[in-house]
């Protein structure tokens, strides 16, 4: 079968090169072939010259990865603009695959056809999916004072419940932002948001602690991190149902203390942002909303950090400041909608990406 999946870039050049993972895979995983095209939406892409690439590794078409490793491509020729879709096409000729690796909230239509259509302009009624298998991420080649923003978190930085298709997550928010300053438009944005993410246990994902390396100090020219998260290890500890994994605010400051210095080490600023309001949320309980009040007020205030973000002010109704701005709530008062999301990507201030 051959997957067409769909990402959308912040900044353009002249190259790209293209991730892919088996990183939790448990037996070796073999690409047939892969091809990279700019998107002209739904499962199309354009196929005029300079706009489309062969996808090779190594020089070769085809490659295997090895399970628990992820691999990258050559570089391929191809004039991104800023902004752009990539439709990142790929082979996966008949094989045993027990477990997949992939990115289960894409927030974006995916593509699935039968047999290696890599380069097909588009698919014939394919089937449409919602996740990123097998796709980790892509580098685009820029100039020399390019770098990149992570944006590191939970569900809230994934973009739960953002409009699918619409680029409306609050990192996009912030990546058109950045493109339209020239002082900041050689800055990208990554996107490593993971639904479910806590700091320090295991759920959806690996804790933020244990991926912290590789999503954020492993990627290429990043200069800066917005860690946004917390808020499931709040919630779970204090579920007034079935509360699991207790932690206080102490375990969780020095968790974010924990990603502050690895960042450091490395060259990399820290900005920390304020977590959003949660009263109403399903695990929501007076003992994790005081948590939440506690660890609000250290991000405001430690100096361990670059600076701060303040989300949770942006997004508070002023009249009940534990609970979202009914405008900017999704509806389960713990996500935003695309208001909330698009008040949190303006919020930002662009000075920050300047120092």
């Amino acid at each position: 079968m051959t997957l067409r999946e769909i990402v959308h870039v912040s900044i353009g050049g002249p190259q790209v090169r293209v991730v892919f993972t088996n990183e939790f895979g448990t037996e070796p995983l073999t690409v047939g072939a892969a091809h990279v095209g700019i998107s002209q939406g739904g499962s199309s892409i354009n196929t005029a010259t300079g706009s489309e690439a062969g996808l090779t590794f190594g020089g070769r078409p085809s490659v295997t990865i090895p399970a628990g490793a992820l691999l990258v491509s050559d570089p391929a020729t191809i004039a991104v603009p800023a902004q752009a879709d990539l439709a990142i096409s790929f082979f996966l000729p008949q094989q045993p695959i027990e477990q997949i690796s992939q990115h289960g909230y894409a927030d974006q239509t995916g593509y699935v056809a039968d047999g290696n259509v890599v380069g097909a302009k588009s698919f014939e009624s394919p089937k449409e999916i919602e996740q990123w298998p097998f796709l980790k991420g892509v580098d685009v080649k820029a100039g020399s004072h390019a770098g990149a923003i992570v944006a590191f978190g939970d569900s809230i930085t994934d973009g739960a419940w953002a409009t699918r298709d619409q680029n409306a997550r609050w990192p996009d928010v912030l990546a058109r932002r950045l493109q339209a300053d020239k002082h900041t438009a050689e800055l990208g944005v990554l996107n490593l948001g993971i639904g479910g993410n806590r700091i320090l246990h295991d759920n959806t994902g690996p804790s933020a602690l244990a991926r912290f390396d590789r999503d954020v100090i492993a990627q290429a020219g990043v200069k800066y991190c917005i860690i946004l998260e917390a808020i499931n290890d709040v919630g779970h500890a204090y579920d007034p149902v079935r509360p699991y994994d207790v932690v206080s605010a102490d375990d969780l400051i020095t968790g974010y203390i924990q990603l502050i210095e690895r960042a450091h080490m490395h060259g990399i600023k820290v900005y920390m942002a304020t977590l959003t309001p949660y009263v109403g949320a399903k695990y929501q309980s007076p003992q994790g909303e005081e948590v939440r009040k506690t660890l609000n007020n250290w991000i405001r205030t430690n100096k361990v950090a670059d600076g701060f973000i303040d989300f949770d002010k942006v997004t508070q109704d002023p009249a009940h400041p534990d609970t979202f701005l009914p405008a900017y709530d999704h509806g389960d008062h713990l996500h935003p909608g695309d208001a909330g999301y698009k008040a949190m990507g303006e919020a930002i201030n662009l000075a920050l990406f300047t120092k």
